[in-house]
């Protein structure tokens, strides 16, 4: 004689597997809102490490004139810049142009690999492009975040260049968050829904995506419009925002 289960034992079942997928996406919920968290962070320790560079050695990471008189010079590789006048350093690294901006592929890079030498944040970079995109890999010359595999990058734009209307055409120094693509820069968008990247707007300045110290690229998903004047599409829930962040003129 074959027994199946009562309608008791069946609810039974139901409360477990309902009281676990409950458990799996509140925790999903909390991994979520801790890699945001990290976002900024991270921002902020790498902007003071920058401003503290600059505070020490007078120069920006990466383009100051006389690096390698702290470090060495790297002699040998892909990166090499060899002086004879100057002792060879393990890795070593290069002078910069001295010109107060981090630009170009090479000063980008190497603004993080003397940051590390400096000991102002951890890990250890090759400070030359990415041999198969030219550009930012993080983990190799550019730092990882926790967040969805994602690193920065140092670059040189103006924020126009992000297809807001109306927004300045001067050039500004920036920090930006996103992920190693096939292009020569790291892709910023696609790396938080609106609300998100709101939320850490918000909380950096002033939440509006086009203006501001913390910005992001104009996406249809991601804001209203691609005026100046937007605002976030709060109820959108593609992953369509990245963080851009100015660090200075």
């Amino acid at each position: 004689m074959q027994r199946g289960f009562s309608l008791v034992e069946l609810s039974i079942v139901l409360v477990i597997l309902g009281l676990l997928t409950g458990g799996i996406l509140a925790g999903q919920s909390l991994i979520r809102a801790a890699e945001l968290r990290s976002v900024s962070t991270e921002l902020n320790h790498h902007v003071t490490a920058i401003n503290t560079f600059r505070d020490k050695y007078f120069a920006q990471p990466g383009d100051m004139t006389n690096a390698t008189k702290f470090w060495g010079d790297q002699a040998t590789g892909t990166g090499a810049c060899a002086d004879a006048a100057t002792p060879d350093g393990t890795p070593g690294t290069c002078n910069g142009n001295g010109d107060g901006i981090m630009d170009g592929n090479l000063e980008r890079h190497r603004a993080w690999q003397q940051l590390a030498m400096a000991g102002l944040i951890e890990g250890s970079f090759t400070g030359i492009p990415n041999a198969v995109t030219a550009g930012p890999n993080p983990g190799e010359n550019a730092p990882r975040s926790k967040l969805s595999n994602a690193g920065w990058d140092i670059e040189y734009y103006r924020p126009s260049d992000y297809s807001w209307v109306g927004a300045s055409t001067q050039y500004v120094q920036q920090l930006r968050h996103g992920v190693y693509g096939v292009w020569s820069d790291l892709d910023e968008r696609e790396m938080m829904k609106p609300e998100e990247m709101w939320n850490i707007d918000t909380k950096l300045d002033d939440g509006k995506p086009a203006i501001g110290k913390a910005f992001t690229r104009y996406g249809a998903a991601c804001a209203t419009s691609n005026a100046v004047s937007a605002d976030y599409l709060l109820s959108g829930q593609a992953k369509a925002c990245g963080l851009i962040y100015k660090i200075g003129q």
